[in-house]
């Protein structure tokens, strides 16, 4: 009996799920018949540093808009312009929030880079996989996953179609070529995506360093005035 092939990976906004034309599915395969040889003009995908990052408006320095971070210089003259010469606590609990903020933000994009550096390699096996499907020309023997480290022989026929699942209980049907455009478009912005969260991470991480130094420097500041009212005060007496 034919079954349906199935390919299924996990790509978040994209997966390559099954073909035939058909709803059911199998999970990827094991072929005895092995893969073919990839074909010496094939380009190999550009690294992520080859990537070009879209361009930035002139008064933005990140792609998310992660706000700057001030490096105090100055920090007496600082201290009397915020109107808190004599309350430290408030300016130091305002970097404390600043620097809270700031590593939230880290934290969602080092969850959104995991995700994304596990979509890649899934959206380029789909890619590989549509290959192997436009050059397959007879019945292949393969296995799928019928359920937790259950596996069933199957044989697959070749196919013209593929179907794509696209999230939201959403599965359509495309033609291999169509697929494959729509897998490489989502590929590429995902490529994008990445390399534009890389370079929010180090300017995120820039602002953490210059928020922290901050908060130490009017730190010492405090410390160094309460020495010297002391010292004032020994003197006095």
């Amino acid at each position: 009996m034919t079954v349906p092939f199935f390919a299924e990976t996990a790509t978040s906004a994209l997966q390559l799920l099954c073909v035939f034309g058909s709803s059911a599915g199998i999970e990827p395969l094991s072929a005895e018949k092995p893969h073919p040889s990839p074909d010496p003009a094939h380009k190999p995908p550009a690294s992520m540093e080859e990537i070009e990052l879209p361009k930035l408006e002139s008064d933005q320095k990140s792609y998310a808009g992660i706000p700057e971070a001030v490096f105090v210089d100055d920090v007496e003259q600082f201290m009397k312009d915020s109107g808190n010469e004599d309350s430290v606590e408030k300016v130091l609990k305002s970097f404390d929030e600043q620097h809270s903020k700031y590593r939230f933000m880290e934290y969602n994009m080092v969850s959104r880079r995991r995700r994304l550096r596990q979509q890649i390699p899934d959206l380029t096996k789909n890619l590989e996989m549509i290959k192997h499907l436009r050059e397959q020309s007879e019945d292949q023997e393969t296995q799928f996953l019928l359920s937790e480290q259950v596996f069933v022989k199957t044989v697959m026929p070749p196919t013209k179609s593929v179907c794509l699942w696209l999230g939201a209980n959403v599965m359509l049907e495309y033609p291999l070529d169509e697929a494959e455009e729509l897998l490489r478009q989502n590929k590429k912005s995902a490529e994008v995506n990445l390399r534009c969260l890389e370079h929010d991470q180090e300017f995120l991480r820039d602002q953490i360093t210059t928020t922290e130094v901050n908060m130490a420097r009017v730190h010492n500041y405090d410390v160094k005035k309460r020495q010297a009212k002391k010292a004032s005060g020994e003197d006095k007496s």
